[in-house]
């Protein structure tokens, strides 16, 4: 039979324990631990052309029917940690048939690499084996459980009714593929299959395809964080660490611990070009006469919590000697920040003759914000007029423009 076990005594074959071909075609050696006594069972990666990840005990057919083929390879099939680690070997392309479907229901059935040892468990049988459990016909059919000291290759969906003669299992899109991978202790794992397998110990890597990663004790953690480079876009869903670097759409960003925020934040700017007028003495963040918002810009604080707030705007008095000022206030979550209202010392100031326009702008400094927290500034204005007198300011292409200073 093509499927040979080393250090499995009384086998199939006519020898009467493990041969020499045994033990030159069997992988032998420590392999993936997962514990002070069991190994990771798997098959062992590699293909003829170096193309594929892994060739060996892949599950498919070439023609309609219940019949399928294990391509050869080479595996290790861990039993009860008493019995340990089963080095096996397919020598060659082996069928396996699947019995014929149920006349109501699908089911679900798994090819298995199992190992039976009369010494271990209560088989009475001594061998190495590729073997079909089958599963329960149902409306949706589950997977059967894999049997003790086996290795699942492939679940197997049988459509109901289905046989030789009505075309059998539809091996295009009916197989789905449950292969593992192993490797000598200390060698890096090709990842196939579940990403969620836990490491077997703090040190141990994996190829997850398109990262290396590293098993820290708790979960698996992309090679960028070891070198404390970029991680490359899409490489990365959360950080490992804060200060935490990655490129993310051509965006540089940084992790803060609980999000991804801009490592370097850009300027944010708003304006409205319908003009509108004023006439409070105190400071109010709305003019009328205008279809126009309430000029408003968001940002995100920058890591060293300071932004320059640059604000203008082209304006009039009613009356000579009338003035019109514009600032912002700053506000977190909506609430004003204490010390960061409108202020006569922040604003844009515009005076002149009635009627007659001028454009005006200042810049500020805003200081003690908190990084990586998003702020907004809000527009806000106050006019004024010799004594005795009242001003009604126009104020038009007001804008508010917030850069980060790092």
């Amino acid at each position: 039979m093509p499927v040979r076990s080393a250090w499995l005594v009384n086998r199939t074959d006519t020898e009467s324990g493990q041969s020499r071909t045994d033990t030159r075609l069997a992988p032998t050696g420590t392999m993936t631990p997962t514990g002070g006594l069991a190994t990771r069972s798997g098959i062992v990666p590699g293909s003829p052309d170096g193309r594929s990840l892994m060739s060996a005990f892949y599950v498919f057919s070439t023609t309609a029917g219940m019949t399928a083929t294990v391509a050869p390879g080479r595996a290790v099939v861990q039993g009860g940690e008493a019995a340990g680690a089963y080095p096996v070997v397919l020598t060659d392309y082996t069928t396996v048939t699947l019995a014929d479907g149920d006349p109501n229901n699908p089911r679900t059935d798994l090819v298995v690499l199992r190992v039976y040892d009369a010494q271990f468990d209560s088989s009475g049988r001594t061998e190495a084996v590729l073997e079909v459990v089958q599963g329960t016909p149902a409306g949706t059919p589950q997977t059967p459980p894999t049997p003790p000291a086996a290795l699942p290759l492939a679940a197997v969906t049988v459509p109901a009714g289905a046989s030789v003669g009505t075309g059998g299992v539809d091996w295009a899109s009916g197989v789905a593929n449950l292969r593992t991978t192993t490797v000598a202790v200390g060698g890096i794992l090709p990842l196939y299959g579940s990403t969620a397998e836990p490491g077997a110990y703090p040190g141990q890597y994996r190829d997850a395809g398109s990262q290396l990663q590293r098993w820290d004790g708790g979960g698996w953690t992309g090679y960028p964080r070891q070198l404390g480079g970029i991680a490359p876009s899409g490489a990365l869903a959360t950080g490992g660490y804060v200060g935490q670097y990655r490129d993310e759409g051509g965006r540089l960003q940084r992790w803060d611990g609980a999000v991804w925020q801009p490592a370097v934040p850009g300027p944010a700017f708003a304006y409205n070009n319908d003009g509108g007028s004023c006439t409070a003495t105190a400071w109010t963040e709305a003019v009328t006469d205008t279809t126009g918002p309430t000029v408003t810009t968001t940002f995100t604080a920058p890591v060293s919590g300071v932004v320059l707030v640059t604000l203008g705007f082209q304006g009039s008095p009613s009356l000579t000697g009338g003035w019109g000022r514009m600032s912002a206030n700053i506000r977190k979550d909506g609430v004003l920040v204490p010390g960061w209202g409108a202020d006569e010392q922040r604003s844009a100031t515009q005076t002149g003759a009635a009627g007659l326009n001028s454009s005006v702008s200042t810049v500020f400094r805003v200081t003690g914000l908190q990084p990586g927290a998003t702020y907004s500034a809000v527009s806000a204005y106050q006019v004024g007029a010799p004594k005795g007198s009242s001003n009604k300011h126009w104020f038009d292409n007001r804008f508010i423009r917030v850069d980060p200073a790092l």
